[in-house]
C-alpha cells in the first residue's frame, strides 16, 4: 500500500529535475516535507530552510531500502540510472527559503451580511437610531461645507429630518435636507460595507475644527435590513446635477444603481424601507414617535414627523337646535306672540389633520455652559427625562476636558423609587449618550457602584470605548475614569446637602437613600472616609434627631477614647439593654444601630476620625468594654468586689457548663443582675439574629460565627447576693435553680433567644404562683402521691374511672417566703 503511488510521485520529480544538474536539487515537497507542510484545511505553514547536511556513505540498511525499487523496472522510472546519486544529492543538499508573500483578507459577502444584520444589534428598534444619526450627520456637513461655500444651501435652506409612514404600503421613509451622495459616494459608502463616509470626512476635515459628527463604524444602514425586505435610497448631492437611486433585497449580495426618473430632492437623502410582515407596526407614527424620543430627541436638528393631530371646529347642532326653536315656538305661542328664530346651538367637533409635527423640542443642556443654565431648567430637564413630578434635592452640571472629554449632569432625586429594596435591579439611572444620540440606560454597574444606584443623571461622551452596535461598554481605562469622575462628584454633591444651615433636605435625603450610604461604607473601601461624614444615627444623646459622627465627637468627655454603639432592632430596645445602663447614667454617649445594615457599616469603618485623632468604635454588647474614665479608688473596688464574689462565679460557671465561656464581675451594669456579652471576634446577639432570618443563610457559617456568650455580673445586685448567701448556707439546688433562671431572663436581655420557651415559660408561671402565695412543695408533693397511688385504667372501665376519679385537691394558699410591705399581693 505504501509504494501504490510511489512510481508516479517519484516520475514526476523526475520531470521536475529534468534539465538541471544532479547536484542542485530544489526541495519538493516529497522529499522534504519538513521545508513546506501543508496540514489539512489549513494555509501553508512559513518555509523554513534545510539545515546543511554533511555527505556520508550510507549504511547497509539504507541500500536495502532503496533495493526494493530494483522490481520497477517497468514503471514511468526506467531508463534512469543515476537514481541512486539523485537522491544523495537530494539528502546533502541544503534548500534556500522561499520568498516572503503577502496576501488580502477575502469577505464572504453574504456571510457577513448575515452578521451585520442578524447578530450584531440585539434590538432591532435601534435601526431609526442608526438612520437618524446617519441624516444628523448628513446634516453636520452640509452645514459645515456651506460655512465656506454658501451654494450648498442654494433652494433649501432648511435642515431638517423628515419621517413618515404608509400603513397601507407597508413602508416607513426618512427623508434629510444634509449633503446628499452623488453616484461614486453611493458606490463607496452604500456599496462598501464597514466604510464610514462620516469618518472619512472628520479625518478629512480634522485640520478645520471638530465638526461633532455621529457614525465611526459603516454599519449602521445596514440596520435598516432589520426590519425591512427592501431598502431603497434616493439621493442628491449639490455638486452632481443628477439624482440617484439605489436599492438592495434583505438577503441579496447585489445592489442597483440607476438615475432617478422623479427628481423631487433639491438636496438630501430619501430612505425608504419596505419593512418585513413581522414589522408592520413600526408604521404607526405613534410608535415612531416614541423611538424618537427615546433615541433621538437630543439631535441637533429638528425631527418633524408627519402623524394626525385633531383640530377642533365649531358646527351647528341640529338636533339641539331644533329642540331650543320648538321650546321657543311653544313658550311664544303661550303668551300669544309671534315666534322668533332662535341661535343656533353650536358644537365642537375634532377633525383628524395630518401635518408635520416636531418631536424634540427637548435641548441637551449639559452641552452649555452651568452658568447659562438656569434652576428651573434643571428641575424641569430632571421631570421630562426620568419621569418624575418631584424637584430634585440637588443636582450637578460639569465638563472634564484632556485627554477624557465628557459632559455630565447628575441628580438627587426628591423620593426613593418604589423598588428601591432591590439592590440587584438594574436602576437605569445613568442616561448615556454618544454626541447627543442616546446609547443605553443599562450601563450602571460600569459607571457607578450599586451604592449610588439611586443617583440619576445623563453622561455624554464620544470617547467611550462601544462595540460596532452601541450595546456594550468595554472595560477600559476610560471607563474607570469616567466612573470616578462620576462617584467623585456624586459624594461632593452630597456633601455640599450635608452641609446647608436648615438641613431638612438632607433629612429628606437620608430617609430615602441612608441605607445605599451605609451599604457603600461597606462596598467602596476607597470612599470609605468621606462616606463616614455623611453617616447618621439615634444616640442616647439625640433620639429624636439623628446624629453625625463629627457631632458625637465634638460631645465626647475628655478622657473618652472610643465612640460606642448599641445595635438592636429600635431605639427602645437599645435604650432598654443592660450594656448601656452605667454609661448613660455617667453621661457617655451611645450610638444607637437600628438598621439591619448599621452594624455591619460601623465594624467595616472601625476608626473614625481625622489623621491626627482616631477613635475606634467600639460595641457594647462585646466583652472588655471598659469605662474610659473610671479612677484608681473604682479600680481597687472592683478587683475586691471580684475577689468576693469569686465562689459565685465558679459556681455559675459550674452550673452552666459550655453554655457560657467564663463568668466575670462587670462594672457596667447598674439596675441588671447580670448580662451575655459576646466574644470580640464572634457575631454580637444582633448580628446573630438577623443571619438567623436570612433566607439563604448557611448553618455552618451561623456555626462558626457565634460569638460566645461571657456572663457579666452585677456585683452590687440583690439576686447576686442572694446567690452568694445561698452558697454561704450550702443550699446550692435553690442556687441552681436561681442560676438557670437568671441566665434564661439575661439571654432575653441581651438580645438572644431562650433554647426553650416553653421550659422557662413553666419557670415563669411558677414564680407567679408563689407571688400568689401558694405553696408549691405541697401541691407537688400531693400530685406525686397521688400518681403513684392511682391504679392503672383499663379501656373497658376508662369511662366509669372518668366519671368516679375523685376531685383535684385545691391548693391552700400560704404566705410567701419574701413579701415585701408594699407587696399588693401580700395577705391581711
Amino acid at each position: 500500500m505504501l509504494l501504490r503511488g510511489l512510481p508516479l510521485r517519484l516520475s514526476q520529480v523526475m520531470m521536475q529535475l529534468r534539465g538541471s544538474h544532479l547536484g542542485c536539487l530544489r526541495p519538493v515537497s516529497c522529499l522534504a516535507p519538513a521545508a513546506f507542510q501543508v496540514r489539512a484545511n489549513s494555509t501553508p505553514s512559513v518555509a523554513r530552510p534545510f539545515p546543511v547536511l554533511r555527505r556520508r556513505n550510507p549504511s547497509s540498511a539504507l541500500l536495502g531500502s532503496f533495493s526494493a525499487l530494483a522490481p520497477l523496472r517497468g514503471s514511468p522510472l526506467a531508463g534512469w540510472p543515476q537514481m541512486p546519486g539523485l537522491l544523495r544529492a537530494a539528502a546533502t543538499e541544503a534548500a534556500p527559503a522561499p520568498t516572503e508573500e503577502t496576501f488580502t483578507y477575502q469577505a464572504e459577502v453574504d456571510r457577513l451580511m448575515d452578521i451585520i444584520v442578524n447578530s450584531l444589534y440585539s434590538n432591532r428598534e435601534v435601526f431609526l437610531r442608526e438612520l437618524v444619526s446617519n441624516a444628523s450627520d448628513a446634516l453636520d456637513k452640509a452645514r459645515f461645507l456651506s460655512v465656506t461655500d454658501p451654494s450648498v444651501m442654494a433652494g433649501r435652506e432648511e435642515l431638517e429630518i423628515l419621517i413618515s409612514a404608509d400603513k397601507d404600503k407597508g413602508t416607513l421613509t426618512i427623508e434629510d435636507t444634509g449633503i446628499g451622495m452623488s453616484r461614486e459616494q453611493l458606490l463607496s459608502n452604500l456599496g462598501t460595507i464597514a466604510r464610514s463616509g462620516t469618518r472619512k470626512f472628520m479625518e478629512a476635515m480634522a485640520a478645520k475644527g471638530d465638526s461633532n459628527l455621529i457614525g465611526q463604524f459603516g454599519v449602521g444602514f445596514y440596520s435598516a435590513f432589520l426590519v425591512a425586505d427592501r431598502v431603497r435610497v434616493q439621493s442628491k448631492n449639490p455638486e452632481d446635477p443628477k439624482q440617484w437611486l439605489w436599492e438592495a433585497a434583505a438577503g441579496s449580495h447585489q445592489y442597483t444603481i440607476k438615475e432617478d426618473t422623479v427628481s423631487d430632492l433639491v438636496r438630501g437623502t430619501r430612505i425608504t424601507l419596505f419593512l418585513k410582515e413581522d414589522a408592520a407596526e413600526l408604521a404607526d407614527p405613534v410608535r415612531i414617535t416614541r423611538l424618537i424620543k427615546q433615541y433621538s430627541q437630543f439631535i441637533a436638528f429638528p425631527i418633524k414627523v408627519y402623524s394626525p393631530k385633531k383640530e377642533p371646529r365649531k358646527v351647528v347642532d341640529t338636533e339641539a337646535t331644533k329642540r331650543k326653536q320648538e321650546a321657543a315656538d311653544k313658550k311664544a305661542a303661550e303668551k300669544n306672540e309671534p315666534s322668533n328664530p332662535v341661535d343656533p346651538v353650536l358644537k365642537t367637533e375634532y377633525d383628524e389633520v395630518w401635518d408635520w409635527r416636531l418631536e424634540n423640542e427637548n435641548k441637551p443642556i449639559w452641552t452649555r455652559s452651568p452658568k447659562d443654565v438656569s434652576e428651573a431648567a434643571y428641575n424641569d430637564f430632571f421631570k421630562a427625562t426620568f419621569g418624575e413630578f418631584l424637584d430634585p434635592l440637588a443636582h450637578v452640571h460639569f465638563n472634564v476636558e484632556g485627554t477624557i472629554e465628557f459632559s455630565a449632569i447628575l441628580y438627587l432625586p426628591g423620593m426613593a423609587p418604589f423598588e428601591q429594596q432591590n439592590m440587584m435591579q438594574r436602576s437605569k439611572s445613568i442616561k448615556l449618550y454618544v454626541k447627543r444620540v442616546f446609547i443605553s440606560d443599562e450601563f450602571d454597574e460600569d459607571l457607578m457602584p450599586r451604592y449610588l444606584s439611586f443617583v440619576k443623571g445623563v453622561v455624554d461622551s464620544s470617547d467611550l470605548p462601544l462595540n460596532v452596535s452601541r450595546e456594550i461598554l468595554q472595560e477600559s481605562r476610560i471607563v474607570r475614569v469616567i466612573r470616578k469622575q462620576l462617584v467623585r462628584r456624586s459624594i461632593e454633591m452630597m456633601e455640599e446637602l450635608a452641609g446647608k444651615e436648615t438641613g431638612e433636605d438632607y433629612k429628606t435625603f437620608w430617609d430615602a437613600f441612608g441605607r445605599n450610604i451605609k451599604y457603600g461604607v461597606v462596598e467602596d473601601t476607597e470612599n470609605r472616609e468621606k462616606l463616614s461624614k455623611l453617616l447618621r444615627f439615634s444616640s442616647s444623646k439625640s433620639e429624636d434627631n439623628l446624629t453625625s459622627l463629627d457631632e458625637y465627637v465634638s460631645r465626647m468627655k475628655p478622657t473618652q477614647k472610643s465612640i460606642y454603639y448599641m445595635a438592636a432592632d429600635s431605639v427602645q430596645a437599645a435604650r432598654a439593654a443592660p450594656f448601656v445602663e452605667a454609661m448613660v447614667a455617667k453621661g457617655i454617649e451611645v450610638l444607637y444601630l437600628t438598621e439591619p445594615i448599621d452594624e455591619a457599616c460601623v465594624t467595616n469603618l472601625a476608626k473614625y476620625g481625622d489623621k491626627d485623632v482616631q477613635y475606634d468604635l467600639v460595641d457594647v454588647s462585646k466583652e472588655g468594654v471598659t469605662l474610659d474614665e473610671e479612677g484608681d479608688e473604682e479600680k481597687a473596688a472592683a478587683e475586691a468586689a471580684a475577689k468576693e464574689l469569686q465562689p459565685v462565679v465558679e459556681f455559675l460557671k459550674k452550673s452552666l457548663g459550655e453554655r457560657v465561656e467564663k463568668v466575670t464581675v462587670s462594672n457596667r451594669l447598674l439596675d441588671s443582675p447580670c448580662a451575655l456579652v459576646t466574644s470580640k471576634f464572634g457575631w454580637s446577639a444582633n448580628m446573630e439574629r438577623i443571619m438567623r432570618s436570612q433566607a439563604m443563610g448557611d448553618a455552618r457559617a451561623m456555626e462558626y460565627m457565634r460569638g460566645r456568650k461571657i456572663m457579666e455580673i452585677n456585683p452590687k445586685h440583690d439576686i447576686i447576693s442572694g446567690i452568694k448567701t445561698l452558697l454561704q448556707e450550702k443550699d446550692e439546688d435553690r442556687a441552681r435553680d436561681l442560676a438557670e433562671l437568671l441566665y434564661e431572663t439575661s439571654l432575653i436581655t441581651s438580645g438572644f433567644q431562650v433554647d426553650s420557651p416553653k421550659d422557662y415559660a413553666s419557670k415563669v408561671f411558677t414564680l407567679m404562683k408563689i407571688a400568689l402565695g401558694y405553696d408549691i412543695l405541697s401541691e407537688a408533693e400531693a400530685q406525686q402521691a397521688q400518681a403513684v397511688s392511682t391504679p392503672t385504667v383499663t379501656p373497658v372501665t376508662a369511662a366509669a374511672a372518668a366519671t368516679s376519679a375523685p376531685t383535684r385537691p385545691t391548693a391552700t394558699p400560704v404566705d410567701a417566703e419574701v413579701v415585701s410591705e408594699d407587696d399588693p399581693w401580700k395577705k391581711a
